[in-house]
């Protein structure tokens, strides 16, 4: 039965790990869209989000089961928490990368503005290594470097910061770029938020290995422009 029980979890764990990769490739695939002017591609992040969606599902309905049939206790619990929660955030990294196409799709050309588009490129760079670390991370179970994965946050702020005042500035300089400058905000809020998931995944890690939920990073999250 526990040799039966491991499996089940060692499956969990498999699944939630390939989500995370569905989940970055969406977020890659969004970016490169965005700032290539890729519609095309854009609705196939829109149109693979199904998948994301589905593996969230299943992964809840997975967990639930366990916990009903199999009555887990302390550890195996935490696991099972942890993946529950987890893949709800990167369900929600998913969305926020449909909602990048998404403004692919309406942006039209003219309004584009090349050096904005460039640090955004960078900020998508940062964003999908800090997923990237937080997969392996979450595949170790290494709490220090949840820890230091929260940290990088920082950065995908200040890049956001650094989005909305050059936005502001070639909005007030160039009125004809007002709606495509709004777009490029969106764009680095949804970034943002995507970076504020990656840090709750990092308190999911941390979870798993104490058993105490702690709160990372939470200054970035209230940072004002």
């Amino acid at each position: 039965m526990r040799r039966l029980f491991e499996d089940e979890l060692n499956e969990l764990h498999t699944r939630f790990s390939e989500m995370g990769m569905m989940v970055n490739e969406a977020i890659y695939k969004s970016v490169k869209a965005f700032v290539n002017h890729d519609k095309a591609l854009a609705r196939e992040v829109i149109s693979e989000d199904q998948k994301i969606n589905k593996r969230e599902v299943d992964l809840e309905k997975r967990s639930f089961e366990m916990i009903a049939l199999q009555q887990p206790v302390t550890t195996d619990l935490r696991v099972i928490v942890t993946v529950m929660k987890a893949s709800s955030d990167l369900e929600r990294m998913g969305d926020h990368a449909v909602s990048i196409a998404k403004s692919t799709i309406r942006v039209k050309g003219e309004t584009r503005v090349p050096e904005i588009e460039k640090v955004i490129a960078d900020m998508a760079a940062a964003v999908k290594e800090m997923v990237d670390q937080v997969l392996d991370a979450y595949v170790r179970e290494d709490a220090d470097r949840a820890r230091e994965i929260a940290e990088e946050d920082h950065g995908i702020n200040t890049f956001s910061k650094e989005i909305y005042q050059r936005c502001i500035q070639i909005m007030q300089e160039e009125p004809e770029t007002i709606v495509g400058a709004m777009d490029y905000m969106l764009v680095s809020s949804y970034l943002e938020r995507i970076g504020d998931y990656v840090t709750n995944i990092c308190e999911w890690i941390l979870y798993l290995r104490t058993g105490k939920l702690l709160e990372l990073n939470s200054n970035a999250r209230e940072d004002d422009f």
